[in-house]
């Protein structure tokens, strides 16, 4: 659906107490999040949606965007990122079919800090009142949940990933990441605000998701854009925790300094800072990682920040198809390891592992990957995960990794 009148927002201060608990604010008709430790955007309705695909459906997007936004008229007294127009975007990870969308909501609740906002978003003449919020009703647990194994079992998947240990070892490529998914299905429809809640409740420090079916709590900002500054967080080389602390704090001083999971993170840092260095000024881009702790595993994490040169030309979404698909999604060198995903993966990733987020009128936004997520398509719902692998990955050691990583979405159906 598409608007040819010029959308007019309006954005008006909102007692905090009334944005404590975004997600739990979401009807079910259209409900879209963006949600991280209590603050961020929820959104629910439909004032303008774009449907693309293909290689150019980025830079469709962005025009689209771009173009809806000069016409809007706004009224946003509240000034801060997130107010005022806003959508919320999902896209393809290959070009083949690449289905991706921006949605514009009706009303848009944000919190930043102690600032809270409510957005209204309608064509036409301005709403004479903002609506009037209240949790909604609790949506249902899915019932009778049972898993399968989805395109792949564990043992031809552990296959695959030989056959890239053996191609790395020979020299087709330095990193491939290979992903798997797997089929849960319920006794009726899935209501996606049952796991939105929990993966809230349970993954605070993770960006928790929803856009158009696709919905999940990833650790991993692709990249985020505010006011002449951006960041990315990247993440590669992982461990499984175990619940004991004192045996977690040596695994994660293993994790830091594993040849293999350094050598496999160092990948994935260099293909996000030379993606970003034609748009800075200035970039940050630290020489050691961090270990990320969260409930289920560790990362190596680093932080990637620069002073952009040309905001008023380039935004947040096209600075993240220039980065789409980093060595921590694809690979590299990232053609090869595309061709290879082709070839052996043997898995439609559809919207997993690619850009997912928000943006504003201004361009600025925040655009993570949707790891840790799953796709829910009436009483079905595709869980997927992936693995970094390069020359000394050990398949069995993978699929404990790839089963790790799907805990959060899989905890969160039961």
């Amino acid at each position: 659906m598409t608007t040819d009148l010029p959308l007019a927002v309006r954005t008006v201060p909102l007692d905090p107490e009334d944005a404590a608990a975004l997600v739990d604010l979401l009807p079910a008709e259209h409900p879209l999040a963006w949600v991280r430790r209590g603050e961020g955007l929820v959104g629910w309705g439909v004032s303008a949606t774009l449907r693309t695909r293909g290689v150019t459906r980025f830079s469709d997007a962005d025009k689209w965007w771009a173009e809806l936004a000069a016409r809007a008229v706004v009224e946003d007294a509240v000034g801060e990122p997130g107010s005022g127009l806003v959508c919320f975007g999902s896209f393809g990870f290959d070009a083949d079919p690449g289905e991706s969308l921006l949605v514009v909501p009706r009303v848009i609740v944000g919190r930043r800090g102690e600032r809270a906002w409510v957005t209204t978003i309608t064509e036409g003449p301005f709403p004479v009142d903002p609506p009037v919020l209240a949790p909604a009703a609790a949506p249902d647990a899915p019932r009778d949940v049972v898993f399968a194994d989805g395109s792949r079992n564990g043992e031809d998947w552990m296959t695959v990933v030989a056959d890239a240990v053996a191609r790395i070892g020979r020299g087709d490529l330095e990193k491939v990441v290979l992903a798997r998914d797997l089929v849960a299905t319920a006794a009726e429809p899935v209501d996606v605000r049952w796991p939105l809640r929990r993966l809230a409740s349970a993954y605070p420090m993770c960006w928790t998701f929803h856009v158009d079916g696709l919905f999940g709590a990833t650790p991993e900002m692709l990249v985020r854009r505010e006011r002449g500054l951006v960041t990315s967080r990247v993440l590669a080389g992982t461990i499984r925790r175990t619940g004991d602390d004192t045996r977690d704090l040596a695994l994660a001083a293993a994790l830091a300094r594993s040849s293999k999971d350094l050598e496999e993170h160092e990948y994935a840092v260099r293909s996000v800072a030379d993606a970003l260095e034609p748009h800075c000024s200035s970039m940050n881009v630290p020489e050691t990682p961090f270990v990320l702790h969260l409930p289920n595993v560790m990362h190596l994490a680093t932080d990637v920040a620069g002073v952009v040169h040309d905001a008023a030309t380039v935004s947040s979404l096209q600075l993240a198809a220039a980065l789409h698909p980093s060595a921590a999604v694809g690979g590299t060198p990232t053609p090869d390891a595309q061709a290879l995903i082709a070839e052996i993966e043997g898995l439609d990733r559809g919207r997993y592992a690619a850009p997912v987020g928000w943006m504003d009128a201004d361009g600025d936004g925040e655009w993570g990957l949707a790891l840790r997520s799953g796709l829910v398509e009436g009483s079905t719902v595709r869980l997927f995960a992936g693995c970094g692998i390069v020359a000394d990955s050990d398949p069995e050691a993978e699929l404990a990794e790839s089963q790790a990583k799907l805990v959060p979405v899989r905890d969160a159906l039961t």
